[in-house]
């Protein structure tokens, strides 16, 4: 399909990103702020010869994508963090099992209902750790809508390269914003697909690494016989009880993505070569920060901003170096400081400053560059 332009919002964005990665299953229950993605999937999904199922509950839906993706589909779901909540059991099952799918969460206002119109970035650390055990996944974090659209892509290759749950972590007002949106040439665009085994049958092990340490995944119908369970399992899927395998196991499940960190890590440096503050943001702070910095760069000061386009896993190297270069660190974040502890963490003595907002409106440039002159004053 040739190149199209579109003035739509993130969340279509985010369904056309997906359709363009090759995603031909979408199982979800509506929510709001997500519900434009299902509604928009399940209009064209079809067109594309793929299938749009509404469940009863969210559990049903990840379920269903975890199913539909062993059986050789890219799939994905959408919702927003109560929604998030009652799929972490299955997010756990997928990471154990290593299933490729994308989870799309269009942040809104919490804990509880909250402010279900209102956006919010307070669901950052329930995507890493919302699930129990010790495993890694991918968060991204879109702060436009033309993102929504290339990150939804990059989610999916992520997902089928290290077959592990891809996250695209997107507050309610990028869901919502309404911008240009160019959709590359299908011939333009860098897709990845799993590998598939390689082996006949009778020599194929299900769980089985490559060099990068991601197995091999056949389907099922495909004439493999396998066994793919939420226990601990051997190279052959077999449970197992053997504290070498639990600790083999685990630490591949790891370090297949820690070890692949800087390939997987995407971030955007914005006049920070001579910085004395460095602002960090993601999402709709991040576009509030970037027009604060002009406007202080006008007055003669020297900021920079460090755009986390992806959040897990997290630049910890990256954050420490910067660190080096700095005076100062500000954290803008829609939420009471989730990335703020990762970032001081790594910052060693530079001082690490919070601009929390829990609230429905993102911090404002006038806001973030107050706290510029704060800082340095």
């Amino acid at each position: 399909m040739p190149e199209r332009i579109m003035f739509t919002m993130g969340d279509i964005a985010c369904a056309e990103g997906a359709l363009s990665a090759g995603c031909r299953y979408f199982g979800g229950y509506p929510i709001t702020p997500a519900t434009e993605i299902a509604e928009w999937m399940s209009i064209r999904m079809p067109q594309l010869g793929g299938a749009y199922v509404q469940y009863e509950d969210e559990i049903a839906s990840i379920t269903s994508v975890i199913g539909a993706s062993w059986a050789g589909v890219k799939a994905m779901t959408a919702t927003s963090g109560p929604g998030v909540s009652l799929m972490l059991e299955a997010v756990g099952l997928a990471a154990m099992t290593e299933t490729p799918l994308v989870l799309v969460n269009i942040m809104r206002g919490g804990p509880s209902t909250g402010q279900p119109t209102r956006g919010q970035q307070g669901d950052i650390m329930q995507a890493k750790w919302g699930s129990h055990g010790d495993y890694q996944i991918i968060a991204l974090t879109p702060a436009s809508v033309q993102e929504m659209f290339d990150q939804t892509v990059q989610a999916f290759n992520l997902a089928e390269q290290y077959r592990v749950p891809v996250f695209v972590l997107a507050d309610e007002t990028v869901g919502h914003m309404r911008e240009k949106l160019i959709i590359p040439d299908e011939k333009d665009l860098k897709i990845v697909e799993r590998k598939k085994p390689t082996v006949p049958p009778e020599e194929y092990l299900p769980f089985k690494p490559d060099d990068n340490l991601v197995p091999p995944m056949a389907i099922f119908g495909s004439g493999y016989q396998f066994y793919a369970t939420g226990l601990t399992h051997d190279q052959r899927g077999y449970p197992s009880d053997k504290e070498d395998v639990q600790i083999e196991l685990i630490n591949r499940l790891n370090q297949k993505i820690l070890r692949n960190a800087d390939k997987i890590i995407d971030l955007e440096r914005f006049q920070l070569d001579d910085a004395d503050v460095a602002v960090i943001a993601y999402g709709t702070p991040s576009r509030s920060a970037k027009r604060a910095i002009r406007e202080a760069r006008e007055q003669g000061l020297r900021v920079g901003l460090l755009r986390l386009k992806t959040v897990w896993p997290f630049p910890e190297r990256i954050v420490a170096d910067l660190a080096t270069e700095v005076k100062h660190i500000i954290v803008a974040e829609q939420n009471m400081g989730q990335i703020y502890h990762m970032v001081r963490a790594s910052a060693g003595t530079t001082p690490v400053h919070l601009m929390p907002k829990p609230a429905g409106m993102p911090q404002l440039p006038g806001e973030i560059l107050d706290k510029i002159k704060e800082v340095v004053s």
